[in-house]
C-alpha cells in the first residue's frame, strides 16, 4: 500500500490525510484497515488522534485524521535527545491516560511505540495509529496475530504461543519510557534475531541518570511473565508518577455524533449545530449520517468544527480535559510542513535495524517504521 501523509486548510483547520492505494489492498490487509476505521471511529480522547472522516474513490481511500503540528515525539528525541524527567512524566501520562481508556472499550494497540505519539501542541501529546489494533471479547481473550514493531514487541510476541492484549501494550510502554529516558532502546541488536535473543533474555541496563523511581517504573514493565505486568490502573499510582499532572480524562459522547436535544446537549454542541445550520447543513443531514459514522461528509464537518471549538482557549471543554498546557522542554517550533510526522531539521539518528526488520514493512501496506515480527 502507497500511503502520503498531508495537511490541508479546511477554513482556517489543519488536518492529515493518509492516502492508501485499493489496488495494493489485498482480503487481510482490507480486515485491518476495517478494523483501524473502526477503532478510531469508536474513540474519543483528548491524547488519541481523532478520525474526522473516511473519503473513498475508486482507486483511493482517505483517512481525515487530526493534524498533530509536533511531528513525532521519536523525531523530536532523535533530534534533541532525552526529555528531562518531568517531561517524561507528562509524556507518558497521556500515553497512559490514552491507552487505559483503550483498554476499558477491549481495544489493544498493539503498536505503541515513539513514532506513534505525537506532538499535538504545548505539553500535549497524542497516540495515533491504530493499523495494529484490535478489539477483543473480553481482555483475557488470546490473541495469535504477531505484528508490531520488533524493539517495542514482547518477549510472548517472539514464542510460539498466544497471547493477551493488555501485557503486550504495558510491554511496549515499558519500551517508551526507557526511550523518552535515555533517547535510546533497552533492547538493541542489528538484526530481528539478535533483537528477538536480547528481548527473551530479558536482561538491559538502565542508565545512572535515571531517577530510582522511574528505574523501578521501567523495571516493573519489563517484566518477562506477562501475567506479573502491572495494569494501567496500577502503574498510574506509582511513586514516578506522583508528581505528574492529572491524567486527562476522556472527552464527553457528544463529540461523536450530535444528540439534538437541548435538554442532553453541552452549549459546545448546541454551538456546533447551530453553526452548521447556519452553513446549510441541516439537522436532518446530520441524523442521515449518524448511521455512516466517519464515512458521513456531514457528520466529518460535524466533528472537525466540534473539534475547533473545544480546543479554543476560552472552551469549557478544554479547561476540563486537557490537564497538560506546559510545554515540553526544548521541543522545537511547529513546522509549517505540509507533512505532519516528518522533520525536515537536521537530526541525530539512532541506529536502527536494516529495513527487512524494522524501518519498512509489512503491516498492511509498507507504513514507514512499521513492522510485522517476523519469529
Amino acid at each position: 500500500m502507497d500511503t502520503t501523509n498531508t495537511s490541508l486548510s479546511l477554513s482556517t483547520d489543519k488536518v492529515a490525510v493518509k492516502v492508501i492505494d485499493k489496488a495494493k489492498l489485498d482480503q487481510k490487509t482490507q480486515r485491518m484497515l476495517a478494523r483501524e476505521i473502526s477503532n478510531m471511529d469508536a474513540v474519543a480522547h483528548p491524547n488519541i488522534i481523532r478520525l474526522f472522516e473516511v473519503v473513498e474513490t475508486l482507486s483511493r481511500i482517505h483517512l481525515v485524521l487530526e493534524f498533530a503540528p509536533g511531528g513525532e515525539l521519536f523525531n523530536r528525541i532523535t533530534a534533541e535527545g532525552r526529555l528531562p524527567e518531568n517531561d517524561s512524566a507528562k509524556v507518558f501520562t497521556q500515553v497512559l491516560s490514552a491507552v487505559t481508556y483503550l483498554h476499558g472499550l477491549s481495544i489493544i494497540h498493539r503498536d505503541i511505540k515513539a513514532e506513534n505519539v505525537f506532538l499535538a501542541g504545548p505539553g500535549q501529546v497524542k497516540l495515533g495509529d491504530f493499523g495494529f489494533s484490535t478489539r477483543v471479547n473480553d481482555l483475557q481473550q488470546q490473541l495469535s496475530t504477531f505484528c508490531g514493531s520488533p524493539p517495542y514487541a514482547a518477549p510472548e510476541l517472539y514464542k510460539d504461543e498466544s497471547y493477551v492484549g493488555p501485557a503486550v501494550d504495558i510491554w511496549a510502554l515499558g519500551v517508551l519510557l526507557f526511550f523518552v529516558l535515555t533517547a535510546d532502546m533497552p533492547f538493541k541488536a542489528n538484526t530481528v534475531a539478535g533483537l528477538k535473543r536480547h528481548i527473551l533474555a530479558g536482561a538491559f541496563i538502565t542508565p545512572e541518570h535515571v531517577s530510582p523511581a522511574a528505574s523501578d517504573l521501567i523495571a516493573r514493565l519489563l517484566v518477562q511473565d506477562p501475567n506479573e505486568r502491572p495494569g494501567t490502573d496500577t502503574i498510574a499510582v506509582h511513586t514516578w508518577l506522583s508528581t505528574a499532572p492529572a491524567q486527562p480524562t476522556p472527552l464527553p459522547t457528544y463529540v461523536l455524533a450530535p444528540t439534538f436535544s437541548t435538554e442532553d446537549s453541552s452549549d459546545v454542541e448546541i454551538e456546533a449545530v447551530s453553526t452548521l445550520q447556519k452553513w446549510g447543513i441541516s439537522q436532518q443531514s446530520l441524523e442521515d449520517g449518524l448511521s455512516l459514522g466517519a464515512r458521513s461528509p456531514s457528520l466529518a464537518t460535524y466533528r472537525i468544527l466540534l473539534h475547533r471549538l473545544m480546543t479554543q482557549p476560552n472552551s469549557p471543554s478544554k479547561s476540563s480535559n486537557n490537564n497538560s498546557t506546559d510545554t515540553i522542554t526544548s521541543s522545537k517550533p511547529a513546522s509549517s510542513a505540509s507533512t505532519p510526522s516528518k522533520d525536515s531539521s537536521p537530526r541525530r539518528r539512532l541506529p536502527r535495524l536494516p529495513k527487512n526488520g524494522h524501518a519498512t514493512n509489512a503491516g498492511y501496506g509498507g507504513v514507514k517504521s512499521r513492522a510485522c515480527i517476523i519469529v
